[in-house]
């Protein structure tokens, strides 16, 4: 019986590494495949896997789609696919980069590292901007039922969003809470928020279909940089897509104002497989 990689579903980790890898021409996908299964737990490691080492085993996944660029007004959207995506989840930064340098060895040939990201949990879940992430999570059977597929896989999207700290300490504190439509102090919504707040742009519950994902998301910091990991979860891609649309305008002109003050810099789509005693099961 196939299960979800049990990481999707479990609370955000104290801390976590992303490793994002592309597919080496003329080398041995099936390898790097069962590379793969030997080291994926679907707890402490979980994986998403992107169209191109499918579509060199002739493989394809009904649902996974290239992560399209998108444009609104003032805003682009980027599109930055890789042949595979982990999830490393620990509580111990060194374990974490050993770890991550035990896969990459043993995924080499096939697949080579061309990203790293370190991430941590934040003032019990906050973003660095100081408001809560996820607020409106679906939770246990929800939350199921919004991530897994009937046979236990799953998509997600990934984005790494860059923070302008500088524009968000400039603004007014009820400019800020108007732009997230929720106040930081207490992550109470804002009756009175503008259209544009993030809350409003995203209400779940307010697009056909309804548009439920599993943010499993966690700040980043590298150097003077630092922001958000976008982490979500889904059984299919279309919640994402369809929130991404409204953020930038594209149903009513209305743009995020999320975007007053961050952009992604990254964006992906990633197939999640499920579990078989023990071993993450690939396509045949």
């Amino acid at each position: 019986m196939s299960t979800p990689q049990a990481g999707i579903l479990l609370p955000l980790p104290p801390l976590a590494r992303y490793l994002a890898f592309n597919l080496e021409p003329g080398t041995d996908v099936a390898a790097g495949f069962a590379a793969l299964q030997r080291i994926v737990d679907g707890e402490h490691t979980v994986a998403g896997i992107g169209m191109a080492p499918l579509g060199a085993l002739g493989r394809k996944v009904t649902g996974l789609k290239p992560f399209p660029p998108l444009s609104g007004p003032g805003v682009d959207i980027p599109s930055t696919p890789f042949a595979l995506w982990l999830w490393l989840r620990g509580d111990d930064r060194g374990e974490l980069l050993h770890r991550a340098r035990h896969i990459e060895t043993a995924l080499a040939p096939a697949f080579t590292l061309a990203d790293s990201w370190d991430a941590f949990k934040h003032d019990g879940g906050r973003d660095l901007s100081g408001y809560e992430d996820g607020t409106e999570n679906p939770e246990g059977d929800d939350a199921t039922a919004a991530a897994i597929a009937a046979d236990g896989s799953s998509f997600v999207a990934v984005q790494r969003w860059t923070h302008n700290f500088s524009h968000l300490e400039a603004m007014q504190p009820e400019e800020r809470d108007h732009c997230i439509g929720r106040r930081r102090s207490d992550n109470e919504e804002l009756d009175d928020a503008p259209e544009s707040a993030h809350v409003k742009r995203t209400a779940q519950e307010s697009f056909t279909p309804e548009a439920f994902l599993v943010r499993r998301s966690m700040p980043w910091a590298e150097g003077r940089s630092a922001g958000l990991m976008f982490v979500a979860f889904g059984h299919s891609v279309d919640a994402f897509q369809a929130q991404m649309r409204r953020m930038l305008g594209l149903e009513d002109g209305i743009v995020d104002a999320l975007f007053r003050f961050t952009r992604p810099v990254s964006g992906a789509y990633f197939w999640c497989p499920p579990m078989v005693e023990g071993k993450l099961q690939l396509p045949r």
